[in-house]
């Protein structure tokens, strides 16, 4: 999580610069439906609490806990497999004693065999889940970042910075505080791309 925060910070970061870009490209008059926000040297300036954000958006919950699934899944898989081999390598060294040469020595590589590839699976289904939650993490911040964008088009801010406790920004005043709007259209953004479960229910009774 801490991770992901100081990421989210660096995009937040990022989206300053865009920001500041769009103000002066458009029309630098604010928006009367803007949020009230502090300048400094003529500039507006508002913040999102990272920690806050992360843990308040939907998208990001969800993806967590299917994440969280697939860990565990993979986990009881992992054992399963690792376990099955363990016993045929014990089996083996219970009765290798009585075996011939030609066919402990067989056996023996059959199992070598086993779990040289039980191991590159493993490995290979680790590495394709920490891409995926990769790919899912990229997601998360350009659905953040597109939005802050779309965001400002009617606020005109120039600044927009990430906060969390232990960051950069050592004070932030509240009333600079936007993650709630933010959190908001975020989550009403990502419900509309939802399956609408709920209303197939009611459709149904």
């Amino acid at each position: 999580m801490k991770n992901l925060s100081l990421a989210l910070n660096a995009v937040l970061v990022v989206a300053v610069a865009v920001l500041y870009y769009l103000h002066f490209k458009g029309d630098s008059s604010a928006s009367s439906g803007s949020s009230a926000a502090v300048t400094a040297d003529g500039r507006a300036i508002v913040y999102v609490n990272a920690d806050s954000l992360l843990n308040n958006y939907d998208f990001f919950k969800d993806t967590q806990k299917a994440f969280e699934q697939k860990g565990t899944q993979l986990d009881v898989e992992l054992n399963q497999k690792g376990g099955a081999i363990q016993r045929e390598i014990q089996i083996f060294q219970q009765r290798a004693g009585g075996m011939l040469a030609a066919e402990a020595q067989a056996k023996q590589l059959e199992l070598q065999k086993k779990a040289s590839d039980f191991e590159n699976y493993r490995q290979k289904a680790a590495n394709d889940l920490s891409v995926e939650r990769a790919d899912q993490t990229e997601k998360l911040y350009d659905n953040i970042f597109e939005y802050i964008k779309k965001y400002n088009n009617d606020n005109k801010y120039q600044y927009v910075l990430g906060y969390q406790k232990g960051g950069g920004i050592l004070f932030a005043d509240s009333k600079l505080d936007i993650t709630q709007k933010m959190i908001e259209g975020l989550n009403k953004e990502y419900k509309a791309t939802q399956p609408k479960t709920e209303e197939k229910k009611e459709e149904k009774k």
